[in-house]
C-alpha cells in the first residue's frame, strides 16, 4: 500500500488538519480516506504541517506536527508535537490522539543510526 498525506484547511483556524489517501501503486489512483489529525477542542487547534517517522527497529510510527495552544491568540504561535501514528488491521490510519506529553523516548542504542 502507498499513502499520500497532506495538510488542508486554513492554518490560522480550526479547519487546519492532516488528511490522507491510499493506493495500491505509487502512481495511483489514490482514494481519499479522511482526516487523521484535526483540532481537538480539549488539547489544541490548527494541528498540521507534519512528517511521519518509523522508530528504528520497530513497527511503531510517530507523527511530528505543530499546533496552537487553545489559549493562544497569535495565529503564528505554534508548539511542536510528537504523537503515535497507529494503523488498524486493514491498514487504515487511526485518527491521531493528541496528547500534552507526546511519545516516550526511544533510544537508538550503541552504534545504531537513524538512517
Amino acid at each position: 500500500e502507498y499513502y499520500f498525506m497532506w495538510s488542508e484547511g486554513g492554518w490560522t483556524d480550526s479547519t487546519y488538519g492532516v488528511a490522507y489517501a491510499r493506493a495500491s501503486s505509487p502512481f495511483g489512483p489514490f482514494e481519499r480516506i479522511g482526516q487523521i489529525l484535526a483540532t481537538d477542542p480539549t488539547v489544541g487547534k490548527g494541528a498540521g504541517h507534519h512528517s511521519v517517522l518509523q522508530l528504528p527497529g520497530s513497527n511503531r510510527y510517530v507523527v511530528c506536527y505543530h499546533r496552537r495552544p487553545l489559549d493562544e491568540t497569535n495565529a503564528n504561535s505554534r508548539v511542536i508535537c510528537l504523537d503515535e501514528l497507529i494503523f488498524d488491521e486493514s491498514g487504515h490510519i487511526v485518527p491521531v490522539r493528541q496528547t500534552f506529553t507526546g511519545v516516550a523516548a526511544h533510544p537508538l542504542g550503541h552504534g545504531a543510526s537513524a538512517q
